[in-house]
């Protein structure tokens, strides 16, 4: 009888997401030098200092988002992966509204990192959402504006989207209804309707973005437009505006006289 000869244990753990590829799960941590690993635990002190004395304003672009990653990666240099995003995608902004696929595509991108930005992304929407909602928000305008600007604005491809409002115009709920592609999205009129009055909205308001950047309207978005408004005044509800969003600003139709 041969005695087995017992291998030793290798230690895993929970990188906390900080693998070389920022994969998801349990995998070996790469042996790094402690000269390394206390440069940048300084390095992240320093920068959540300056947060704290400075504020976070203080910050570049690619420092936000390098200590946003820190998240992902607590014991990884983010910045080298900060600065890559912003160099792909173009903007801070750019980069919290990349879908998934596109920003699967960058190295070293993975799991952690998209559920990180995509919880900072959502944490945003939910901050300019809470400025207009329990109020009417045709008096909130401005912070309506800011609102679709921040939800829909810097995005690759076109989203609709719907408010749909009660008899005092606050806000009953907001919904994408379709998306697209980088230059159309097809939107059915009865579907809108029929959502409304699921919802016992009385009153909606409109709202797609142009990836392009450029919000003039189109022929197609005028017709759309005019299809939708139609099909709402058959069962008395009322369309207050339809807003396109660019990358930096809003137009609205009722402002262009297109309404």
């Amino acid at each position: 009888m041969t005695s087995e000869v017992k291998k030793p244990k290798t230690k895993t753990a929970m990188h906390e997401l900080d693998a070389p590829d920022f994969g998801f799960g349990f995998e070996e941590r790469p042996a790094g030098t402690k000269e390394n690993d206390d440069h940048r635990l300084g390095h992240r002190e320093r920068m959540r200092e300056r947060v704290l004395n400075a504020g976070a304003r203080s910050l570049a672009d690619y420092q936000i988002l390098e200590m946003l990653l820190f998240a992902a990666a607590p014991r990884g240099d983010t910045k080298p992966l900060a600065k890559n995003l912003l160099s792909t995608f173009g903007s801070l902004a750019k980069v919290l509204k990349a879908e998934p696929e596109a920003l699967r595509k960058v190295p070293k991108v993975g799991d952690a990192v998209i559920a990180t930005l995509k919880v900072a992304e959502t944490l945003g929407e939910k901050l300019l959402r809470a400025e207009i909602e329990k109020k009417n928000v045709l008096g909130s305008w401005q912070a309506l504006l800011e609102y679709c600007q921040g939800t829909m604005g810097n995005r690759g491809i076109e989203h609709f989207r719907i408010l749909f409002l009660n008899n005092k115009n606050h806000l009953i709920s907001d919904e994408v209804q379709q998306t697209g592609t980088v230059n159309h999205t097809a939107v059915y009129p009865r579907e809108v309707v029929k959502r409304a009055l699921e919802l016992g909205a009385t009153a909606l308001i409109l709202v797609h973005n142009h990836p392009s950047g450029d919000t003039t309207p189109s022929k197609a978005d005028i017709d759309m437009t005019s299809e939708i408004m139609s099909a709402a005044a058959a069962l008395n509800i009322r369309i207050h505006d339809h807003i396109i969003v660019g990358n930096s600003d809003c137009v609205s139709f009722k402002s262009l006289g297109l309404m």
